[in-house]
């Protein structure tokens, strides 16, 4: 699995392009990553003097080691090209895109990207939040080498999928999961939606834990309260660390053995590469803390 799609991103806050303070306060928030947004926190007058400030963060090198990404208005709305080119020539991390939905605007993405002279570090982040790209996932992922992330619309993926609200996300599980098959199949990361009630962190919590266990590799936040506890639920666990150790020390003593065995259980190689990816994780999760 690539460094990349190692990369901690447990927690990537939405912070609004428009708002000087946000910007600022963005530097001392414990996140793995930001998205400095151009989409739907800005008012449509405010757009031009958002992309400025955002461009102008994402070229600072004042965000230290949080990830930086720009989220450009969606393809086909009058601000888009702007935003992508200024983007591209800013260098963030990544651009994230809305509403992608097929796998030849991921190629006319990145064509557009390269020829706004893009450099290399910067990865193209698709937003799946409609049904036709869920329909479309896995040609989405595979459609470029510069797709690094599908960031989940959960948002919009209901209000497409329902008339009404429906409490609780079951609906759009079976959604979900397909994104993130696809995105294991072609290797990038995958981010879980945002949790609209601010208030209401035993509900974020237990999102979070639903997110972890299907297997996103993180989730998108809207305000600074929910980035602890992110952080904590998708971090591997003092015991799943101390048993992923255990188990690859098991594999190695054992080999040419015959069968493994680990408190009790067959070790075979899908476990030794899950251990490791644990592994992997919790250091990637270190070296941000030294």
């Amino acid at each position: 699995m690539s460094a990349d799609v190692l990369r901690p991103r447990r927690s990537v806050l939405y912070m609004p392009s428009s708002n000087e303070r946000a910007l600022e306060k963005a530097k001392s928030i414990a996140c793995d990553g930001l998205i400095l947004d151009l989409e739907d926190a800005v008012a449509p007058d405010a757009k031009p003097a958002a992309r400025e400030a955002a461009c102008t963060a994402a070229a600072s090198g004042e965000y230290g080691r949080r990830e930086l990404t720009i989220r450009v208005n969606g393809i086909g709305t009058e601000w888009h090209d702007d935003d992508l080119a200024a983007a591209s020539a800013a260098g963030p991390d990544a651009i994230v895109v809305p509403k992608v939905n097929s796998a030849d605007e991921v190629v006319a993405l990145v064509a557009a990207m390269e020829e706004a002279g893009a450099p290399e570090h910067t990865r193209l982040w698709a937003m799946i939040e409609t049904p036709v790209a869920i329909l479309d996932v896995l040609s989405i992922a595979r459609a470029s080498d510069r797709l690094a992330c599908f960031v989940m619309g959960t948002n919009d993926l209901v209000k497409e999928l329902y008339a009404e609200h429906v409490p609780g996300r079951a609906p759009i599980l079976p959604s979900l999961h397909q994104a993130l098959l696809a995105a294991r199949a072609a290797g990038i990361a995958i981010l879980d939606g945002v949790y609209n009630d601010v208030k209401d962190t035993d509900g974020f919590l237990a999102e979070c834990r639903q997110g972890r266990e299907m297997g996103f590799d993180g989730k998108t936040l809207i305000h600074p309260g929910q980035v602890e506890g992110a952080n904590t639920e998708f971090a591997p666990s003092e015991a799943a660390v101390e048993d992923a150790r255990g188990l690859i020390a098991a594999w190695e003593d054992g080999k040419g053995s015959g069968v493994v065995t680990y408190n009790g259980k067959m070790v075979e190689n899908l476990h030794v590469e899950s251990a490791q990816r644990t592994l992997a994780v919790a250091d990637a999760i270190g070296a941000l803390q030294d």
